[in-house]
């Protein structure tokens, strides 16, 4: 097993060689020195890294670079299994891509959880399709489902909602890990309130018209979330009020590579 310093070492130096030569790809805002400072301190905390090909792990921490998100603040996250490291964005990560790059201006995007005893409904005010949301305080019942809105500057919005059974169809079908092997990642375990909100707010984000600057941000924002969603998805009913789709059924169409597995 290689030593975990000199691990660091090569890492660093396949990074930075990565982030001269790519220098035209990475967002006008981009600052290295600050990128790399970051980079190194999660990564020294990070289990196994020494296990991984530096080559491999500057590569995962490109793909950062290229959206502008912070590991050290838990915008993206770079994970660990079996030998091997892949790139992940964070919910904080895909709000701030839509905020952003969304080719109309936005004012605020988030997603919500609803649980049992809140009070959530969709309504349709002067042709204008709407939600009401009243969240019962503390609550810690169980999950029924989550939601995702964007509202725009010039007072639009648009929204998505998935139930807690339409989220677990998705995770277990569509899970890029689960279907590697069979299994979660520690992020569904741990933490599977987070995971629904990510979940849903990345469907919805597949809706807002982002326009990225370079092919390679557009190429890592599409590989990035731990949910395959190259796929077509076919709604066989929908509400006759609303475009929510009540049932859908889904066709895969590409295969994405590996992704989350065990994020430390």
């Amino acid at each position: 097993m290689a030593d975990p310093k000199n691990a660091l070492v090569a890492i660093h130096q396949k990074l930075e060689t990565f982030l001269e030569e790519k220098r035209e790809a990475m967002p006008k805002s981009f600052n290295k020195t600050r990128f790399l400072q970051n980079c190194m301190t999660v990564l020294q905390e990070t289990k196994d890294i020494e296990s991984c090909n530096p080559t491999s792990v500057a590569r995962t921490m490109l793909k950062g670079a290229f959206l502008g998100l912070d590991f050290f603040n838990k915008e993206c996250y770079a994970v660990v299994y079996k030998g091997s490291v892949e790139f992940q964005t964070d919910y904080k990560g895909e709000v701030k891509l839509a905020k952003k790059y969304s080719t109309k201006p936005v004012r605020e995007v988030y997603a919500k959880l609803v649980r049992e005893g809140d009070e959530f409904a969709e309504e349709i005010i002067s042709g204008n399709q709407t939600i009401n949301f009243r969240p019962k305080p503390f609550n810690n019942g169980e999950i029924l489902g989550a939601f995702a809105v964007v509202n725009y500057m010039d007072g639009t919005m648009a929204y998505d909602t998935m139930s807690k059974e339409e989220i677990e169809k998705i995770k277990e079908n569509f899970s890029r890990k689960s279907k590697q092997s069979g299994e979660y990642s520690k992020a569904w375990v741990v933490t599977p309130g987070e995971m629904y909100k990510k979940t849903v707010l990345r469907r919805l984000c597949k809706n807002i018209d982002l326009d990225f600057d370079t092919i390679e941000q557009r190429q890592v924002f599409e590989d990035a979330g731990e949910m395959d969603f190259n796929q077509e998805i076919k709604p066989v009913q929908q509400s006759p009020l609303n475009a929510t789709v009540i049932d859908a059924e889904y066709e895969e169409v590409a295969e994405g590579p590996a992704d989350e597995v065990n994020q430390e």
